[in-house]
């Protein structure tokens, strides 16, 4: 009985012991999968971080690209305003000059006025002396028409002439100082030749004749046609410069100085902007 009793005993541990492999099997079966599904968890893991930190990166440079690109609208937005009150200050000078011509123009047009009733009165009383004196009268309507007709045929002599020599003969009345004459023959050369290499020159002449005769006013005008007119033409700088002159004999300093810093900012290598350049410094 007893060895059947141990037989027994015997038989059960056996079968526990293969139950119990039976368990470590599985349960290292689950193991490996736990291992399995970690390493599969962890690699995940290090895709994210990877992508976290790539989204990082890419977050930082947009972030960046949009501080630089603001940086650049401030800048430019700087500059725009500073452009608005550059233009805004020139705007207040060029009023401040058209009322400053108007006044001048008026005052021209009453002094004009003034010599003109002077002139009739002296006209008057040179007819009354001729008259008493019995001297022969020459109606002033008459003498008109006398200058009138010459000039149209000097215009039309002039006008007959080649290029190169009217310009030529021009020249030399403005060299000689014969103003009246150089305008004549000038004006026909602008008529007749007003596309020709020469053409700036005779307008800028021009100008010259009003700025010997300080009539500052006209000779500015003169001056702005060759600008206008003639804007790659060899006497433009020279047209600038003279201008800013004229104004400065005007006493118009803000004037001068508007066109003087606009002839060196458009021509600064010419023997004009240097010029300009040193009157500019006594306006300090």
């Amino acid at each position: 009985m007893k060895v059947i009793n141990l037989i027994i005993t015997i038989c059960i541990v056996i079968c526990s012991g293969c139950a119990m492999d039976r368990d470590l099997a599985v349960l290292d079966d689950r193991i490996a999968l736990l291992e399995k599904t970690n390493s599969s968890s962890r690699k995940k893991n290090s895709e994210i971080d990877s992508r976290l930190i790539d989204y990082d990166v890419s977050r930082s440079q947009k972030e960046q690209a949009l501080r630089d690109q603001y940086a650049g609208l401030r800048v430019t937005v700087d500059k725009l305003r500073e452009d608005a009150q550059a233009i805004n200050g020139r705007l207040e000078e060029i009023e401040y000059a058209i009322n400053r011509k108007s006044d001048s123009d008026r005052a021209n047009k009453k002094r004009v006025t003034g010599l003109d009733t002077s002139v009739t009165k002296n006209s008057d009383r040179l007819a009354k002396l001729e008259e008493y004196l019995g001297l022969e009268i020459v109606k002033k309507s008459d003498i008109k028409s006398a200058m009138k007709k010459s000039a149209n045929k000097k215009k039309l002599s002039q006008g007959e002439m080649p290029e190169q020599e009217l310009y030529a003969r021009s020249k030399k009345k403005f060299d000689q100082g014969d103003f009246e004459g150089a305008i004549n023959g000038f004006q026909t050369y602008l008529d007749k030749f007003p596309k020709s290499k020469n053409a700036d020159n005779a307008q800028f002449w021009t100008g010259e004749i009003f700025y010997k005769e300080k009539w500052y006013e006209k000779a500015i005008l003169e001056y702005q046609k060759v600008i206008i007119n003639y804007p790659k033409g060899n006497k433009v700088p020279a047209a600038y410069l003279k201008q800013g002159l004229s104004f400065h004999n005007l006493d118009e300093k803000a004037n001068a100085r508007l066109v003087l810093n606009e002839l060196i900012r458009k021509f600064p290598e010419s023997n004009e902007a240097g010029v300009a350049k040193k009157k500019l410094k006594g306006y300090k």
